[in-house]
């Protein structure tokens, strides 16, 4: 069992996140969610680039993403839109988005308000059925918009957590860095919310019905590309 929202609380409040608002009121939320906004250069890595292919993600944290799709499906009956929006040209945040099937990614989008106000129109979904998960300065204009905000640990950073905190700009700051699967733990503590950890995981490695169902979905979503040009969201086609 995934334990009441307190239990969980408590565990991830263990190795030192910190919880905003309380967790029942974040599964409140969570239970309301429709779409995921990932930032990603210090989300999924720790933000150093080596050349100009971008930097990287993990399968750790690919999983998490998968599993917290298929969490949405069982419990809801919908898979929840992903997207990722980024102020570079990350080349890995394109070759993951293609082979997860997420729904759209925003190269060269660095103020990331346009990103949203694309993601409200062309996905129909509302600010206020989406979350983000973010990290740094650039990303608050967005994390000010929507419901639900996970702030990727900064450890480097006290100023602007106590900033964040100070204006509520997150609900739950991860006790992992970007480079050490902090989306993972996001996604852990979400599906744990949800209510259904067990279930997720026993399905997926029997891969029962469920999932090969969940799958087939997953896989007929075509993964649309924007780039931000002259003030406006256009659409590209990757290399």
């Amino acid at each position: 069992m995934s334990g009441s929202p307190q239990d969980i609380e408590n565990l991830f409040s263990g190795p030192g996140a910190i919880f905003n608002v309380p967790a029942p009121e974040i599964a409140r939320q969570v239970a309301g969610i429709k779409g995921f906004i990932f930032d990603w250069d210090g989300v999924f890595n720790a933000g150093v680039k080596a050349d100009d292919q971008g930097s990287p993600f993990s399968e750790i944290d690919s999983m998490g993403i998968n599993m917290l799709r298929f969490s949405y499906y069982l419990k809801f009956g919908f898979i929840p839109q992903v997207f990722i929006v980024t102020g570079e040209n990350n080349q890995p945040a394109l070759r993951l988005s293609q082979r997860e099937h997420f729904n759209g990614v925003y190269s060269k989008t660095g103020n990331k308000l346009y990103a949203l106000n694309h993601i409200t129109g062309a996905y129909a979904i509302a600010p206020a059925s989406m979350a983000f998960i973010f990290d740094d300065i650039l990303d608050l204009g967005l994390a000010a918009k929507v419901a639900l905000r996970y702030f990727v640990k900064q450890p480097a950073a006290p100023m602007l957590q106590q900033y964040i905190r100070q204006h509520q700009l997150a609900e739950y700051y991860t006790a992992n860095t970007g480079g050490h699967h902090a989306v993972r733990e996001i996604c852990e503590l979400t599906i744990a919310l949800l209510g259904n950890y067990d279930q997720v995981v026993q399905e997926r490695n029997a891969r029962a019905s469920a999932y090969p169902s969940y799958i087939e979905a997953r896989n007929k979503i075509i993964t649309r590309y924007h780039t931000l040009e002259n003030g406006r969201i256009t659409g590209f086609t990757p290399q």
